[in-house]
């Protein structure tokens, strides 16, 4: 048996155990050395006497591991879950790009893991934060054939700084393309470095088409979820974090909650932030009604006042009243900051934007559910630049409406659509206001168009560049037209309508602009270097033989 195949037996790190074959003088060479069965049974005997049972706090009992599905667009994370729960998801979704966030559960080896469905695009960063937030272990996918890529690095990232542990899944092993191997050398650059490799990460080679590896990767969720020993107290004071908001025309509010701690009932009275309200009903991710949801169970809660933010924490409380008084507290507190935020746009703040001839455009942005307002505006925001400030006005969920509509119209803005529609009646007003309404499907094309309209709103910088130099070898004064100053080309070129100066050894004396050129008789458009031509300076006739002409062009600046 290997090292490493021992570890995942005794649900230890790998590193530990080595030091512990060091310390009972057998030798082997890392985590790929062999252990002989009788090496194996002293190694078990050892540990089983070290060992002692952790005693629990209160009434806490292992809970299911919580999964979240990270990685580079179209690297196939869908795809993998689907593969895994035995649906056809992606199929649904445009361009085959989750847009937004879900959960599922799947039952292996008689035990469930829940599973957060999180967006591919690089786009909903912050939509990936939040399911790295919420969840236990990251499965990390990188397609076979394409490797480690810019929201792979992305995910890792976010996988770390959440502090969860990371199985990596090699996606597209089916192709003909592949090379995990590759992978495998791109993911050490990244400390990732898999067990068979002599490192501590879980690496399992997988097919979302064909199946194979699927059964494996679950073996190995379940192995790092008991190796963390993941705890939650059914008795306790009830806790839920809120996966998903969306806003349904007949059913209203529907919020997705995933149960950390305690159990959610029918009835219970729950508050978070500015929401609150009676579990009336609550739906599985399969569409099944639920009287009762247990630890780590994602569920849609209907019943509640409004949708709320993603992350957001639930709890319940005594009685509506109570949760009421709690939830226009927690209003009028938010009330209160965007108060003292408006109070920073002042007249001193304008006159410094309008010194600096800062650009700003204002967005009113409608969303199919909360996650991808929140999302979709933590893009936006990220997009400004120094010439440009991105201001959401005002962001909601649900179809367009005339209040938007209204709202772009006072503002000067725009109304952005995602995934909803607008009724005929705001469709019309929107033209009457010469509002523009843009509607979207795919994040990542709201994101072309914004940075289009950046280009639009700043006024693009020029630089002056020397394209020619002309010395002055005679001066002739002509009625009405001013002085000629008859030159000869020295480098470059001479063109007509060009800024110039004149200078006269170090000092320039004045500019002006070149309103008259000829070549002898004739009017032309530019003079090239090695020839002589009569030049007029619109502005300045003070030109004297032996001043030498320098000729400006303006270029956009890069």
């Amino acid at each position: 048996m290997r090292v490493y195949q021992l570890a995942r037996k005794l649900k230890m790190p790998t590193k530990d155990l080595l030091s512990l074959i060091s310390e009972m003088g057998i030798e082997v060479k890392g985590s790929l050395g062999s252990l002989s069965p009788q090496e194996v049974s002293k190694i078990e005997e050892k540990i089983a006497t070290r060992r002692k049972p952790t005693p629990r706090e209160g009434k806490e009992v292992i809970r299911d591991p919580v999964v979240t599905f990270l990685g580079h667009v179209d690297h196939g994370k869908t795809s993998l879950l689907d593969g895994i729960r035995k649906t056809h998801v992606a199929k649904r979704e445009v361009g085959g790009i989750t847009q937004s966030i879900g959960a599922s559960e799947v039952i292996f080896q008689n035990k469930r893991i829940v599973f957060i469905d999180t967006p591919g695009h690089e786009a909903f960063t912050a939509m990936r934060a939040h399911g790295a937030r919420v969840t236990d272990i990251v499965v990390l996918v990188v397609a076979a054939d394409d490797g480690v890529m810019p929201q792979t690095i992305e995910a890792i990232d976010h996988a770390r700084a959440a502090k969860v542990p990371i199985v990596v899944a090699i996606n597209k092993i089916d192709l003909g393309s592949a090379d995990s191997d590759q992978v495998k050398r791109q993911l050490g650059r990244f400390d990732l470095s898999c067990e068979e490799w002599g490192g501590e990460t879980i690496c399992v080679e997988v097919s979302a088409l064909t199946g194979e590896g699927l059964d494996h990767l679950l073996e190995m969720i379940l192995l790092e979820a008991e190796m963390l020993e993941l705890l939650g107290n059914p008795e306790g004071d009830f806790q839920g974090v809120l996966i998903e908001g969306e806003m349904d025309k007949q059913k209203g509010a529907g919020s997705t909650l995933l149960v950390r701690e305690g159990i959610l009932r029918i009835g219970d009275i729950l508050i978070g932030d500015h929401v609150y309200g009676k579990v009336k009903a609550m739906i599985n991710w399969k569409g099944g009604r639920l009287k009762e949801a247990g630890l780590s169970t994602p569920v849609k809660v209907l019943g509640l006042s409004d949708v709320g933010h993603p992350g957001g924490i639930f709890k319940k409380a005594r009685d509506e009243k109570e949760a009421r008084r709690l939830a226009e507290q927690a209003l009028e507190e938010e009330r209160k900051k965007n108060l003292w935020k408006r109070k920073e746009v002042t007249l001193e703040t304008l006159y410094q934007e309008k010194k600096e001839e800062k650009k700003t455009l204002n967005l009113i942005i409608k969303t199919d559910t909360q996650g991808s307002l929140q999302a979709l505006g933590d893009v936006l925001k990220n997009l400004e630049n120094e010439n440009v400030r991105i201001n959401i006005t005002h962001g909601g969920i649900g179809e367009i409406n005339k209040s938007d509509v209204l709202l772009a119209s006072a503002s000067k803005g725009i109304v952005i659509s995602f995934n909803v529609g607008i009724s005929g009646e705001s469709r019309n007003l929107a033209k009457e206001e010469n509002v523009e309404v843009r509607q979207y499907e795919v994040i990542y094309e709201i994101i072309d168009d914004i940075k289009k309209a950046q280009e639009a709103l700043v006024e693009p910088k020029y630089e002056e560049v020397i394209i020619g130099k002309a010395e002055v070898r005679d001066t002739f004064r002509i009625t009405r037209v001013g002085v000629i100053a008859g030159s000869y080309v020295t480098e470059g070129k001479v063109v007509r309508g060009s800024k110039a100066r004149v200078f006269r050894g170090s000092e320039m004396l004045g500019e002006g602009t070149i309103s008259s050129l000829k070549r002898f008789e004739r009017d032309v458009s530019e003079v090239s270097v090695g020839l002589e031509c009569g030049v007029n300076i619109e502005g300045f006739n003070e030109v004297e033989k032996g001043d030498i002409i320098h000729i400006y062009e303006a270029r956009k600046a890069d």
